[in-house]
């Protein structure tokens, strides 16, 4: 979805200017926007806040009620960066701006973000060995998912960004197929 990116970009990357110097507050900033995206994705807290007759006073107070109930406190900074959120009326963008401002950051440190899509579960021992694999061949610090996907019949099927690195046995199939057609 393009639109929701291109709205979000901005207040990710101010955010992310903000706290360009200090990697634990970066970490911190993360952590907490990553959990007030969650909130943010309730479809009761949705519809309250695209309710015409409701202010982004009442949506950002609602907000805060929700996160003080739940034991939750944030960082001045990401106080301010919903409050702006809320009074533009992009509650909707927030998750998508936790996003961008985690590549960001992961960025910054050189690491990327890799999802694993395995066919099969890979152990606890095994997974720093094929990180580790992993990071050769990328160039760089990966933070690896693992998703298990039982199509791929085989091994596994990385994506780093828009690089995808696929020696799954659905693909090699998919491969023989075409050149047999061809």
């Amino acid at each position: 979805m393009a639109e929701i990116a291109t709205i979000a970009r901005p207040y990710a990357e101010a955010l992310f200017r903000t706290s360009q110097n200090d990697s634990a507050l970066q970490q911190t900033l993360k952590s907490q926007l990553a959990t007030l995206a969650e909130l943010s994705t309730n479809p009761q807290l949705r519809a309250f806040a695209d309710n015409p007759r409701v202010s982004s006073m009442q949506v950002f107070d609602v907000i805060g009620g929700v996160a003080m109930n739940q034991g939750l406190s944030f960082d001045k900074k990401i106080v301010n960066l919903l409050r702006t959120v809320v009074e533009n009326g992009r509650l909707a963008a927030l998750p998508e701006i936790s996003t961008q401002y985690q590549v960001l950051v992961n960025h910054s440190g050189g690491i990327s973000d890799a999802t694993i899509h395995s066919a099969y579960r890979i152990d606890d021992a095994q997974l720093p060995q094929v990180v580790a694999a992993l990071e050769k061949r990328f160039d760089r610090k990966l933070n690896a998912t693992v998703h298990i996907d039982p199509k791929l019949i085989g091994g596994i099927r990385v994506v780093v960004g828009d690089e995808v690195l696929d020696t799954s046995v659905q693909a090699r199939l998919a491969q023989m197929k075409s050149a047999l057609s061809a």
